[in-house]
């Protein structure tokens, strides 16, 4: 293959990288949505996924993501520990929370899920100003293929399977 044969390659297949990008992005989008309906009205947190008239190929699930504790307010935070741990504050030209009691912190908090942290020393509980249990991750869901899923869906692309049922706009060109 020649330089131009090459470029002209890559232009074509950037073209259609750039096309499928977008719509698979849209689809991801669709598809969160209706899971996340589908979870709230029914329940249903995953669905089965097969080829127009052909196997199952994957299954779609939901997952629940995650929440965190979280230093919201810093000085709140840093006020809390210098008052009732003060052996955990660092001074510099700034007064600021040991990273490693910060951290154990946040982990315990996040395990109670409460922004309440119970001293093992003296068994008093401390409602933690500055923190708050916030999602630490979003959301989401995922596409797990079977074992042949993903040969199939090519199979399924190169006989036409997929352009009118699951890709049409990919094909209409500026239709739309």
């Amino acid at each position: 293959m020649n330089l131009k044969e090459a470029a002209a390659r890559e232009a074509a297949l950037k073209t259609l990288l750039d096309t499928v990008k977008v719509a698979y992005d849209d689809a991801r989008k669709e598809t969160r949505a209706a899971l996340e309906s589908a979870a709230e009205t029914t329940g249903v947190r995953q669905v089965a996924v097969s080829l127009p008239d052909g196997p199952d190929i994957a299954t779609v699930s939901l997952s629940s993501g995650e929440a965190a504790a979280k230093v919201v307010d810093e000085d709140a935070f840093t006020a809390w520990v210098l008052a009732n741990y003060a052996s955990e504050i660092e001074r510099k030209f700034i007064t600021t929370v040991r990273a490693a009691f910060t951290d154990r912190l946040l982990k315990e908090m996040t395990a109670a899920g409460a922004a309440e942290y119970a001293d093992p020393a003296t068994g008093v509980i401390h409602d933690v100003p500055g923190v708050e249990i916030a999602p630490a991750r979003a959301r989401t869901h995922s596409v797990r293929f079977k074992k042949d899923g993903r040969q199939q869906v090519m199979q399924a692309w190169r006989e036409g399977l997929l352009t009118a049922a699951i890709l049409p706009e990919l094909t209409a060109g500026d239709a739309q």
